[in-house]
């Protein structure tokens, strides 16, 4: 199976005025939408689509409806002219549990034939909104390590700022995974760092099982951990940032990298 477990470490690091650090051991999982059938019959506590102890909902993702994932991976790649033969779809995220999950970015990599042709940013803030960054692949070599930039155009911590630029570093091998996103201000100060690194493992809903027993309420425990280490920065007095809530979901093509 091309489906995976992304056992990985999850570290935030803020710069300036108001420093922080937090770091956090998770389960990912890193799905093939070509196996979301072969994953279903795998287990009778994984679902597809429906409740289960552990389960992977298409709704929580793309047009967050009853539109598939691929339905708007294709939309999107044709609105941006991204070409391809034979689309294939992995996508980096939490799996739901006891029916409840809160992804703060989903990472969604399409490939053609196995090259990297487009990598979707999915980003969620606590209000559950939306906003998809998209990235395509230009005609540079094939690189190991991939670079890429855009201006941050989506509210997600009440502590920071809308101005900003993002540098993303995204590495992914048949073993592991490296993503590295840096937060500039606008006058070129670095003021967070947040990265997910870890090795991949069998998809064995075992394994998830097993994760979750030992870490009760694993599926509470990010939207708790957002809300504790917001509680902290109020503590160290961090500047709190007022906005306007979207009214829909937003996607922003940020070219080529």
């Amino acid at each position: 199976m091309q489906t995976k477990i992304l056992v990985s470490s999850i570290v935030h690091k803020r710069y300036g005025r108001i420093e922080h650090f937090f770091k956090y051991k998770v389960p990912s999982l890193f799905i093939d939408l070509d196996e979301l059938e072969i994953i279903k019959s795998k287990s009778k506590i994984f679902s597809i689509n429906s409740f289960n102890i552990f389960s992977f909902h298409e709704k929580d993702h793309g047009y967050r409806d009853k539109r598939t994932i691929r339905e708007f991976i294709t939309a999107m790649l044709k609105n941006y002219d991204v070409k391809y033969q034979n689309l294939q779809i992995k996508m980096l995220c939490f799996p739901r549990i006891l029916g409840y999950v809160f992804n703060p970015l989903s990472i969604i990599y399409c490939y053609d034939e196995n090259r990297l042709i487009s990598i979707f940013y999915e980003v969620k803030n606590t209000s559950n909104e939306q906003h998809t960054y998209v990235f395509a692949k230009g005609q540079a070599r094939d690189l190991k390590t991939l670079t890429h930039e855009c201006q941050k155009n989506f509210y997600v911590s009440p502590f920071i700022g809308m101005k900003g630029k993002y540098f993303f570093t995204n590495k992914v091998t048949d073993d592991y995974i490296n993503i590295i996103i840096d937060l500039y201000d606008d006058n070129n100060k670095k003021i967070l760092m947040a990265a997910q690194s870890g090795k991949f493992i069998d998809f064995k809903v075992s394994e998830l099982l097993k994760y979750n027993l030992l870490n009760p309420l694993f599926g509470f425990k990010v939207m708790s951990a957002i809300l504790f280490e917001a509680i902290r920065i109020i503590f160290k007095g961090g500047k709190y940032y007022a906005r306007n809530k979207k009214p829909k979901d937003t996607i922003s093509f940020e070219g080529s990298f």
